[in-house]
């Protein structure tokens, strides 16, 4: 056990400082539009890290402040009147959290298609790459971490990629593409023997080696600072740090606004942690399942413990999360690593941390965002048809043009649809034979016969021929839907009669109230019932198409 501990360590600890790299500016970032204290995006990543680490059952999920939540919590800090207030309501979000957990909510992870969360996937894929360009190319673009179509001057991410085309600094670009080759290069096979430490922390020292370079070299064109760094504010001493950090203020904490802010954010930060949650899970090579339940506990425990110390809500971040998986990590140790680093680094050595290009740290997440886009990906939902492509190409469209909730949402109302569209469509297996007595129907209703199949099911009843021989079989059934029993019996006792078709029942279980009736054509049903089985056996599709096109 001491020996696999340690196997995982030495991946984990490296990866754990990749994830810490990425995940620092992030923090800053999402911290900034949030209108909340810088410190508190690195309480929160802290928190992220360590405690939700610890308590999470996910080996690579990695948690932190998250973007979907910066519109809310810039609204909420307005609205409640004060920063503390809103911690208020954080620490209420969590407790909510909890409750969830503890409910079994999170069973609604397992009802998510997989070809929404591949949606997902490629769609966070395509705005990382988008998100970085401003960063890739040297130019000052919207805060770290806005996965949002719409950004806050009004712009969107595809105007301000293209905007950013003009303003490039060569610097930045050479640091880009230098750290994009080194990554590259560590994961060719014969650069296996050197892989001491991951691709993408050797990235970041061949970046700030470059950008130091620069700087000594006296080239003002070439220079990397400012703006293009990262960030960290310099805390003097403990006293400082503990100076800026705020504390709930429970005073309002039973009032309306505080309340419907935590339902709000409980509800938002849950959703995304389980639709993350849910990727990372596809992500893992080994694909082991996370209990969403002991996610969601998780979650609560870490926001009520972020708030009580003046921190951001917090969720699974997609971004970090990825970046943890292709950075080598084995556990969640490397989660819990990436937060300790963020605590004693950041209030230690600011100043050295501040010497990073944000374009070393675009590279990473350029490449992160490549291999979550890939086009192999596009291919392998194209050959598995169209209901399951549709919803794919939807939820890529649609959260890169909103959102991450609103996309997933619009995606998973396409996969629905989809899905009905599958069940109305098969409820079935429909053959149909001439004889001399007429046109013979054979419809033999499936093993499971649900309310959605009740629109399939009326309409080809509705446009059976007149004056024909229809044979409904429920042999193979093992449920039939009271909605469609009731549409049968209606069929049998009216419809049928009125249009003169001969209509034989069998396999209807005694529980159906429906009797089994035959009208002397028995060895001309088994006949069919033998073609049929055979077609079946060699894939030859029912004629209900036929049916419904000729009438």
């Amino acid at each position: 056990m001491a020996k696999n501990v340690w196997a995982n360590l030495k991946s984990d600890i490296p990866a754990g400082i990749v994830v810490f790299l990425v995940a620092l500016p992030l923090c800053l970032g999402i911290a900034l539009a949030s209108g909340a204290p810088l410190i508190s995006g690195l309480i929160a990543g802290i928190v992220g890290g360590v405690i939700i680490g610890v308590l999470s059952g996910s080996p690579f999920s990695v948690s932190g402040p998250a973007a979907g939540l910066t519109a809310i919590v810039f609204s909420a800090i307005a609205t409640l009147g004060s920063y503390e207030t809103f911690l208020a309501a954080v620490v209420l979000a969590g407790v909510m959290q909890l409750a969830l957990g503890f409910a079994g909510a999170g069973i609604i992870n397992a009802y998510i298609p997989s070809n929404v969360i591949k949606g997902m996937l490629s769609a966070i894929g395509i705005i990382i790459i988008m998100k970085q360009i401003p960063y890739a190319l040297g130019a000052h673009g919207d805060y770290e971490g806005n996965l949002t179509f719409i950004e806050a001057d009004g712009s969107n991410t595809f105007f301000t990629a293209a905007r950013d085309l003009l303003h490039i600094h060569i610097g930045a670009v050479i640091v880009t593409l230098c750290s994009m080759a080194v990554m590259l290069l560590w994961d060719k096979p014969f650069m296996r023997k050197v892989q001491i430490v991951p691709g993408a922390l050797m990235a970041v020292l061949v970046g700030v080696l470059i950008s130091e370079g620069f700087r000594l070299s006296g080239n003002e064109s070439l220079l990397v600072d400012g703006d293009k760094l990262v960030n960290i504010p310099l805390f003097q001493s403990f006293a400082d740090i503990k100076n800026q950090l705020a504390t709930p203020d429970f005073s309002k904490l039973a009032t309306a606004p505080v309340i419907l802010t935590a339902i709000t954010i409980a509800a938002v930060a849950s959703i995304e942690t389980l639709l993350n949650l849910e990727a990372v899970d596809k992500l893992d090579p080994h694909r082991r399942t996370t209990s969403a339940n002991r996610e969601l506990k998780a979650q609560g425990v870490g926001n009520i413990v972020s708030a009580l110390v003046g921190g951001l809500p917090v969720t699974s971040v997609i971004v970090r999360s990825s970046a943890n998986v292709n950075a080598g990590a084995k556990s969640k140790s490397s989660a819990v690593v990436h937060g300790i680093l963020l605590l004693v680094c950041t209030f230690t050595i600011p100043f050295i941390l501040n010497r990073i290009p944000l374009s070393a740290l675009a590279a990473i997440l350029l490449l992160t965002g490549y291999k979550l886009a890939k086009i192999s990906v596009f291919k392998e939902m194209f050959s598995k048809g169209k209901y399951q492509w549709v919803p794919f190409i939807t939820t890529i469209v649609a959260v890169v043009f909103t959102d991450l909730l609103k996309g997933v949402m619009i995606g998973l109302a396409v996969s629905v649809f989809a899905i009905l569209r599958g069940s109305i469509k098969m409820p079935y297996y429909f053959h149909r034979k001439q004889n001399k007595r007429g046109e013979v129907i054979h419809i033999e209703l499936a093993q499971e016969v649900s309310f959605l199949n009740k629109a399939s099911i009326k309409m080809t009843l509705d446009r059976l021929p007149d004056n024909s021989q229809v044979w409904i079989d429920a042999s193979n059934s093992q449920y039939i839907d009271y909605d469609v029993l009731e549409l049968i019996r209606e069929f049998k006792n009216v419809q049928a009669p009125d249009r003169d078709i001969t209509l034989d029942l069998t396999g209807f279980k005694a529980e159906y109230d429906i009797e089994n009736t035959s009208n002397g054509i028995t060895a001309e049903m088994e006949q069919i019932r033998a073609e049929m089985y055979h077609n079946k056996k060699l894939g030859i599709p029912s004629a209900e198409k036929e049916l419904i096109e000729n009438n």
